[in-house]
This record gives C-alpha cells, structure tokens and sequence, in this order.
C-alpha cells in the first residue's frame, strides 16, 4: 500500500506530461488522438474540443484522413493546423470504406500510400505534413482474410521518395513487429506507433529498440484493446485500489503507468468529451512512487479464450449485483 495522498499524487508542468522529442519537434508527452471527433455531428462541438486542448497545453494531434473520411482533418484545419509550435502526425495504410460495417479498409500498396498522403494535404489544408506514419497492415498481424501482401521495402521506398519531395516532414511506422522495425531503421523513423497498455505489453522488445534509436513510444489503445474480451486496464481490481488510494481515475492511473514506464512515451487517447480530455492531461500530472509502479509492473492479466470467458463472467456478475441493489 503506498501512502500517497491526492495531493502528493500530482505535480504541475506546464507542458501535459512533461516534453518529449518527436524527432527535431518537442512536444507535450499528452498529446490528442482525433479518431473519435467524427462522433460529434456537429463541427462547432469537435473545434470545441480542439480549441480546449490547445487551451490545456498539448501541441502533438494524431489524425488519419480515413477518420471520418476527412471529418477528423477538417476540423484540425480550422482550429489546429499552422500554429507555431504544434505538431500534427498522419498515417497511412488504410482508406475509408465504400460499403459494409468495416470501419476502414487496408490501403497497402505505394500507390494508395501515395494518395492518402494527398488526401491528408488536401484535408488539413497544408502543404507538408509534420509526420506521417506507416499503418502496416497485412498477413503477419492483422487477422483478416485475403489481405495482400505488399513487400515493406517497396512501402518504406515510397515514403522516403514523399519525405524527399517535401510532402512529408518525418517518417513514422505502426503495427510492426520486432523484424518490421528492425527493416525500418534505414529511413529513420521518428516515432513507432503500436498498440500497447499496461494489460498488453507483447511490444516490449519493440519499445526497447525504439528507445535505443531515439524513436518516440506512442502506443495505441493506450488503456487495452477495443475488442470484445480485450483485457482493459481499468477494469483491473489492482488499478481500481490504486485509483482509490490515489482519489483519480482506473483510466488515469493506466495512462500514468505508461508515461513512468519509458520516458520516450508520447500519449496520443482520443476522446470526444471535454471532462475525459481534462481527465487525459491530468493523467500527466499524476506521480506513481516506486512501490506503486512495482505493484502495477506486476499485474499480468489472463489472456486468451480464458481471459476472454473471465471477463465476461466479470460482466456478468457486475450487472446482477447492480440489479440486486436496484431491487
């Protein structure tokens, strides 16, 4: 048990989080991820949200044009792009879809590499992008069937051939594994975007070497997979206790764990509510003690078809013990 006090638990920096180095950009290691601003139908609601994360300190926005085919960008266009000092990072490797309940389709190959750059120029309104990652999507982890094969090198080619160009400032990639970043080291990568949480952490030796190449860490689903029967790391009975002990929330004290854990992290959660984006950069101020970090390094969640069938008897129990008390 730690003694920590929410007072003690906190500590101020002007930046969210503290700064960190996106290759020659330093940026708020809080930054804001846009994938859930297309959720708000009304433009006024999304630039609200903007405009208060550029009021809360965070100057590192992630994007995508195929979030909301371009709704995300627009928005970032009017409130975000072309301030001094802020950094919007892009990727590619997927497309909208045209039909069906995929909320988007891989878009592999350099030539569609090619046009959602074009597509991110267009959206954002700008002439060169900041950063753009490679979203590698294919055979080797992504379980989709009939995904092409599209060789790396011929991707890593292309985008080297935009950065030389001036479309695209710096390179990053994501969805790689530990061979792919390896490959990658060639065309410098300033950051590697992979999903990563303290109830997921398969990406360690990958967050080593990126460490070691002076590569940004900035991990997605940040607080556990967006699948069903994904571990989420609020739901963990460790970190509920600590957030008690803390007086925060589950939510920020796995946000916490991340930016303690490496101090090349970058945060990127998305969110489409003010109270939890205040939540985010508070998350940043949070101090965990090295008793608390050991407790939370400790924690292994049951994986698999087991931790799967935990989790909905975990579900299951909560929502008969609510519908007890409501009796």
């Amino acid at each position: 048990m730690t003694n920590s006090s929410p007072t003690d638990a906190y500590h101020n920096d002007s930046a969210p989080g503290g700064k960190a180095a996106l290759g020659p950009h330093d940026v708020a290691r809080v930054g804001y991820g846009a994938m859930q601003l297309p959720r708000l139908k009304d433009p006024t609601a999304a630039r609200t949200v903007l405009r208060r994360a550029l009021d809360l300190g965070i100057n590192h926005f992630d994007t995508a044009y195929f979030y909301g085919n371009g709704v995300a960008n627009r928005a970032l266009a009017e409130e975000v792009a072309g301030r001094d000092g802020v950094v919007i990072v892009t990727k590619v490797g997927a497309r909208p879809p045209e039909r069906g309940p995929m909320p988007l389709v891989p878009a592999q190959r350099p030539e569609e590499l090619r046009r959602a750059v074009q597509d991110n120029l267009d959206s954002l309104g700008v002439e060169r992008l900041d950063v753009v990652n490679l979203r590698r999507v294919g055979p080797e982890n992504t379980p989709l069937p009939g995904l092409p094969r599209v060789n790396l090198e011929d991707q890593l080619a292309e985008m080297v051939a935009m950065r030389d160009e001036g479309l695209i400032g710096q390179i990053g990639v994501s969805n790689v594994n530990d061979d792919q970043l390896r490959r990658s080291l060639p065309v410098r990568p300033v950051c590697v975007q992979n999903a990563y949480s303290l109830t997921s952490r398969t990406h360690e030796a990958a967050l080593a070497l990126s460490r070691s190449k002076n590569m940004a860490w900035v991990p997605y689903f940040p607080l556990g997979g967006a699948f069903p029967g994904s571990a989420k790391v609020w739901r963990e009975p460790e970190v509920q206790e600590i957030a008690r002990e803390l007086d925060v929330a589950p939510a920020q004290v796995g946000l916490a764990w991340l930016l303690h854990h490496s101090d090349h992290t970058l945060l990127i959660p998305g969110t489409a509510s003010l109270e939890h984006l205040e939540q985010n950069v508070d998350a940043g101020r949070i101090r965990l003690d090295e008793p608390t970090m050991a407790r939370l390094d400790a924690l292994r969640p049951t994986t698999g078809a087991r931790g799967v069938l935990s989790r909905a008897r975990e579900r299951v129990t909560s929502k008969a013990s609510k519908t007890e008390r409501r009796r």
